[in-house]
Parts: C-alpha cells; structure tokens; sequence
C-alpha cells in the first residue's frame, strides 16, 4: 500500500507555507512529533522537568523500541544521543586504536569525520588511507577487498549517503567483507534512516550513528547511535557520567553493560520522546513505501533538471536516494537558492568545506532533497524559479 500524500501533507503544517526541498538539512516536523515535544515541554513548565521526565518514564522507554524495531536492532543496542555527530564521536572515539592501525574509508566522507581521523591517526600513530571509487563514483568493493585482505585494518568507515551528492553507498556488501575480514564496521546513516530501508542485521554494521532531524522528521538537537550487542563491552566511551557508569567508592567504577553507555544523564527529555514518535510515525507509513516515493521523486526532478536549459545533475552512483546536486551555468549557487525561496521553494547550497576527501566534487551546488511529503507541482515551482 502506497502513502496518503494528503493526509501526510494534512498532518505537516510548514507544507501550507512553503515547498520545503531541505530535508537533507532538516525536514518538517509531522504534527504528532510537535505535539509528543510541546506537550512535554507543558508538562515541564507546569510540574517540573525531574518530576515531567518520571511521569513520561514510558515515553522515554519507548524511544529505544521504536528506534530499534526501525533499524532491525534490540532496544539495548540504542543510545540516545543529542545529534548524529556526537553517535558517530562517540562509537569512533571508543575504539582503542594502537600504532599502525589502519582506518579505510571512502572519497565522499564527510569532512567532520575526516577531521576526527586525522586526530587519532596523530594521536594513536594510526592510518588513515581512502579507498578508491568505482566507475559509478562509489566505494569500489573490489579495492576495499584488495585493501582488506592487506590486513591491519581496525575499522571501515564510511557513510551511507554522502551531504553532498545523492549517491548511495553498498553498505551491506561493504558489511558482508568486513564480517569475512573480522574488521569493526561504522556506518554514518545521518542522510539514510527515515528515507531508505535501513537494517541493521542486513547491513552488517557494527555500529551506526543516525539522526532526529533530516529523514526521521524529529527534533532537532536528537540523535541515537546503534553498537552491537556482542561488541559493546569492547568499547570504552570517550567520556562517562553517573548515568553511563556506577561510581564504587573511593575510586572504582563499572560501566553500564549496553549502549546506554554512550549516553549522558542529563538530555533533552522532550525531544527523546519526539524522536521515538517520529520512528514510530515512520514505521506506520512503512519504510518501503516511503524509499520508493522518495527515491521517485528524486529521479522526476533529476529528469526535469535535465531538461531545463543550462543546469547540469551532478549525482553519480548506480543507486541513488533523495538528495538532487546541480549547478546552473553562470550562476552562483547561492542566488540559485535565493531566487528559489522568492518563488517559496526551500533548497541548501553544499559547501566544499564540508567535503573529505572527493576529488571530483563540485566547488559548490545547489542541493535540493525531497521528502514523501513533496509533490511533483512543488519540483516544478523549483524548475520554475530557476535561471536561464
């Protein structure tokens, strides 16, 4: 059964006022999740934020199934987080890398991750090397089995699709050698779950950070990270609290035995449970249905770009999601985005700065990233608005 378009768009009110193409960056919010956050931020102004948080005990709780059941996990797998960035430092930072150790990872990485390679390769005397593309512009499984079979790999690392291109990485083919290599396996999923069928089990991974705002449709500020259940004692997180540890006076402790271990005491409650809600909302609609609208939508507004004169589609890879790159001949793809929102259409600029390691990537784009919620009139107003 495919999705009510109508009813979705009845119950996200931002599409009454705007064509919103960002859902790459932060997609809007569906009414039940705005409800689960605002209710409990009433609830906190009213009783108390302890006293809020002890009444809404199972909301909270059901944040870890619902999660779990979108993912193909078990609730003790998931660690809230407060966004995709801190899952995935968490998970990496936890790895007790050593001298020679090497770190693969692919040309699209994002440039935040790279960033933290590069600090623990100086720092532990690691290596960090990328392993090449295939013809299609994504990870080149033939070479990451060469470079596997090198041995000294630690980790793979990789994402699931890149900010900046809307190509999608062969995550569990990348998975399944990792398993025949007994190499840990951490996947970035920010730009994945919410728009792709995403299982843990499948996949292979290890780990896996995703986030609230962009495909789930929840909160900013939200996050959650997946470790496997058989790996997660292996792994010291880079900080702990009284909620990730008990203290044993006067100078021991014990570290939770899940991937609660990752989280902190103190969180945003309302957002927790928001995030739960929109997994939930999610898993209603049913994530089959929602990749094949979205990846739909994409490939319509691909085929319009095409055809509308001077604009070149720069998205590579034999399979590929929501996320549409393009550029527009002499045109800055900032005034790009600026004529777009006159014309009430929201799109993002990808920044280079943003970009590890791709040789081929664009200066900058234009990003337009579609939702189940769009419509194909709202791929034609961003035609529409562009410059000829």
């Amino acid at each position: 059964m495919g999705i009510d378009i109508e009813r979705a768009r009845r119950d996200t009110p931002g599409c009454r006022e705007v064509a919103h193409l960002n859902n790459a960056g932060a997609a809007l919010l569906p009414e039940p999740v705005i409800e689960a956050v605002a209710g409990h931020f009433r609830l906190e102004s009213t009783i108390g934020g302890y006293e809020a948080a002890e009444r809404g005990a199972a909301a909270i709780e059901r944040f870890y199934t619902a999660i779990a059941g979108l993912i193909g996990a078990a609730p003790d797998e998931i660690g809230y987080v407060e966004n995709a960035t801190r899952a995935w430092d968490m998970a990496f930072y936890a790895i007790p890398f050593a001298e020679g150790d090497r770190i693969l990872t692919t040309s699209s990485e994002y440039a935040s991750n790279a960033i933290a390679y590069r600090q623990v390769a100086s720092a532990r005397g690691a290596r960090v090397e990328v392993v090449p593309d295939d013809a299609d512009g994504t990870i080149s499984l033939d070479a990451l089995a060469g470079e596997l079979a090198k041995g000294g790999v630690r980790l793979v690392s990789l994402n699931h699709i890149p900010t900046h291109n809307g190509l999608v990485n062969p995550a569990a083919e990348v998975g399944r050698l990792c398993r025949e290599h007994g190499v840990l396996f951490l996947l970035d999923a920010c730009q994945s779950v919410g728009q792709l069928a995403v299982d843990v089990r499948e996949i292979g991974c290890d780990m896996l950070s995703g986030t609230g705002r962009k495909y789930l449709r929840g909160p900013r500020g939200t996050g959650f990270l997946y470790v496997r259940r058989d790996i997660v004692r292996d792994l010291e997180p880079p900080f702990l609290d009284l909620h990730s540890a008990t203290w044993h006076a006067p100078d021991g402790y014990v570290v939770r035995d899940d991937a609660r271990r990752f989280e902190t005491w103190e969180r945003y409650v309302a957002g927790q449970i928001g995030l739960g809600v929109a997994a939930g909302y999610a898993a209603d609609l049913g994530i089959a249905a929602i990749e094949e609208r979205v990846t739909g939508l994409a490939e319509a507004l691909r085929t319009r770009l095409a055809a509308h004169p001077g604009t070149t589609v720069l998205d590579r890879g034999s399979r590929r999601a929501g996320l549409v790159t393009f550029t527009v001949d002499g045109r800055e793809p900032a005034d790009v985005k600026a004529a777009a929102r006159e014309a009430g259409v929201n799109v993002s600029v990808t920044n280079p700065i943003h970009q590890g390691y791709d040789p081929r990537a664009e200066p900058a784009a234009v990003r337009a990233s579609v939702h189940y919620y769009n419509t194909e009139d709202e791929l034609d107003r961003l035609v529409a608005a562009l410059p000829r």
